[in-house]
This record gives structure tokens, C-alpha cells and sequence, in this order.
């Protein structure tokens, strides 16, 4: 892991930017206490879309300063064939696809679907968790780790190949192949998922679907009314609670 910019936000919040290899990412750390020792911070990974951490980056870092004030670091990567990484020709047809039958109003059918996501997970679940090694490496990071958010199969895949990921905050927002369904009967860990009712892009129905096959025996479903942008704020609070539960 190589740091390549540092500034103090104006709430005292570290951020850092890395590239690992050739991923870009960011870390951002809580802003120190003078009155007590650095104790290593539990950390969460910042899951997104697959549109760039530039274009993300309000949002990326909204949810890193919400999270620091609980003690929590926090960070992400660039996703494959995402922001200024090499593009990925097989991706940019899935989403061409993907567009074409949602502009025509054509059922999204699960070739499409496996073709945009399975690929993706395959790809962005072992670079997860080498940036995790990373992290974990630094005397600033302590643990527990959480995942936060995201395409949601990538937070499915995660919980259950990577033991050290012990509680995880999930969007239903997104697109889910058939396979994925089978994983998330192997999950185990503490599950808060989220659910925007009138979603324009998501099937409510496979998301109920898919938290119903969870094997998780704590798994919280939180549904509010609006549409995929429409997070109400204090679902954001709600989130943070449930870390602070199960990585403090």
C-alpha cells in the first residue's frame, strides 16, 4: 500500500489516498483525541457502485465523517473497469445490455444479470480483501471489520469467504444473479439490510427474496419508502448503531 495525498478535513477526520497495486483507494481515519491514547479503530468497508470514486466521493465521504464521530475508520477502493482504472470491455457490454432492455421496457433476464455481476464479484472480492491485509497492517486499524453498502453481491461474497468481516450493512439496490441467492444461504454473520420501497431500478420482490434466504440468525430488514437515492438520514444513524454493536 502506497499513500499518495494526505489532508485533515475540517472536522479533523485523516484522509488518505492509496493505490494498491494498480487500485486506487481511500482510507479515512478519526480525528485523534488529545486527551487519551491512539487506540486502533474498528474499521468498515465503504462498498459502492461501480460508477467511479470520483463521481462517489460526496457520498463516500459523508458516510466516512458519519462513521469517524462513532470511531469507526473507513475505506474503499476503485471497483474493476471503474474511474481511472483500464477499462473492461465484457462490463461495458453488460451495462450496455442492461440499458438497452430497461430503456425498451424488457424484462432484465438473468444472462444479462450474471453477465454484470458474477464477472464483477470474481474480480473485486480478492481485491477487497488484499486491501484488507493492507489495512489491517497499519497500527491505526484495529478491527473488527464491517462492510458497508454496495453492489450487494460483492457484500454476499465477502461474508462468506472472509472470516474477518464480522457484521455487514446491505443495499437491496441492485441486480442479484441466481447463484448469489445460493451464497447468501451460507452467510452467518450479523445482517442490517436496507430497502427503498419504490426503488425504480430493483425488484422488491427478490429482495425480499434474497434477505428471506440469509442464513443469518440476526438479520434486520429496514425498508423506507422512496427511491434508490431516497435514504431517508437517519437510516445512516440506524446503520451506525448496529456497528456500534457488533464491532465495538
Amino acid at each position: 500500500m502506497h499513500f499518495t495525498s494526505e489532508q485533515r478535513l475540517d472536522d479533523g477526520v485523516l484522509e488518505r489516498e492509496f493505490t494498491l497495486g494498480e487500485i486506487p483507494g481511500i482510507l479515512w481515519t478519526p480525528a485523534p483525541t488529545p486527551a487519551s491514547a491512539p487506540v486502533p479503530a474498528p474499521l468498515i468497508l465503504l462498498g459502492h457502485p461501480p460508477l467511479g470514486l470520483r463521481k462517489m466521493y460526496p457520498r463516500l465521504v459523508a458516510r466516512a465523517r458519519h462513521s469517524a464521530a462513532e470511531g469507526f475508520a473507513t475505506a474503499t477502493i476503485e471497483l474493476p473497469g471503474s474511474g481511472d482504472r483500464p477499462r473492461w470491455p465484457a462490463a461495458d457490454q453488460a451495462r450496455a445490455d442492461l440499458r438497452r432492455a430497461m430503456e425498451a421496457g424488457e424484462p432484465v433476464s438473468d444472462e444479462i444479470v450474471d453477465a454484470l455481476i458474477l464477472p464483477l464479484v470474481d474480480k473485486a472480492v480478492p481485491e477487497w480483501q488484499a486491501a484488507l491485509d493492507a489495512l489491517l497492517s497499519l497500527p491505526e486499524i484495529g478491527g473488527p471489520v464491517g462492510y458497508s453498502g454496495g453492489v450487494i453481491s460483492i457484500g454476499i461474497r465477502l461474508a462468506v469467504v472472509e472470516p474477518r468481516v464480522s457484521a455487514a450493512v446491505l443495499f437491496a439496490g441492485s441486480f442479484v444473479p441466481r447463484a448469489l441467492f445460493e451464497e447468501a444461504r451460507q452467510v452467518t454473520i450479523p445482517l442490517h439490510v436496507l430497502l427503498q420501497w419504490d426503488d425504480e431500478g430493483n425488484n422488491r420482490q427478490a429482495a425480499l427474496d434474497l434477505f428471506d434466504a440469509f442464513g443469518s440468525k440476526e438479520k434486520s430488514l429496514h425498508a423506507n419508502m422512496g427511491g434508490h437515492t431516497g435514504v431517508p438520514h437517519f437510516a445512516g444513524d440506524a446503520a451506525a448503531q448496529f456497528f456500534t454493536r457488533h464491532l465495538k
